[in-house]
């Protein structure tokens, strides 16, 4: 047997495998129960120096 053939099979079958079960791992983490205050955090972020722009405070210091 070649070596293509051989690491072909590989990937057809256990790469695959390891693949989809990163992904499934990945999707439970996500929604796993405890990260809802953390995502909520993170969507904040946006928002968090809305009294403040950033576009004004360089424009205050660009003034002498």
């Amino acid at each position: 047997m070649d070596t293509y053939s051989l690491l072909r099979e590989i990937a057809d079958s256990w790469v695959l495998l390891a693949l989809f079960s990163f992904f499934i791992g990945a999707v439970i983490w996500a929604f796993r129960p405890g990260s809802r205050s953390t995502h909520r955090d993170a969507s904040d972020i946006p928002f968090r120096h809305d009294d403040h722009p950033a576009a004004r405070d360089q424009e205050q210091e660009a003034r002498p």
